[in-house]
């Protein structure tokens, strides 16, 4: 199957995607300052400049885009139709780099949470699980 789109606004397209402050990074901000924590962004101190820091606490939020980390979700497991080898390259090596990031944030003291595009919709259960991870 060939791309609908010509290379020339496929690139456009895909120079649009954004690595922070995207929605899902977003939601998970507003949700966890409205429980009343507050936290560091994008900490270019940590490996991975992971989305939440919460240093007195020693821990860590990653909001990962089920695609784009290669998560087991039917959004995450999709695969593209165009340059099918560069893409499927590009994510396992993500997941590879998101891996060895988080065993070196643990290494170093921190706990880590990573949320999923796809766990974001159930807002209950997404509050819980960061009330969770943050009280304990």
């Amino acid at each position: 199957m060939t791309d609908q789109f010509t290379r020339k606004k496929r690139s456009w397209i895909m120079s649009r995607v954004q690595s922070k402050d995207t929605k899902p990074e977003m939601l998970v901000r507003s949700l966890i300052h409205k429980l009343g924590y507050r936290f560091r962004l994008h900490s270019e101190h940590l490996p991975g400049k992971p989305d939440l820091v919460f240093p007195s606490r020693r821990k860590i939020v990653f909001i990962h885009g089920c695609y784009w980390h290669g998560h087991g979700c039917k959004r995450g497991a999709r695969i593209p139709q165009t340059n099918r080898k560069y893409w499927l390259g590009k994510i396992s090596r993500n997941k590879r780099r998101d891996t060895r990031l988080r065993k070196i944030l643990q290494r170093d003291g921190w706990k880590v949470l990573v949320l999923w595009e796809c766990q974001l919709k159930n807002e209950k259960t997404l509050t819980g699980r960061i009330e969770k991870f943050l009280s304990d």
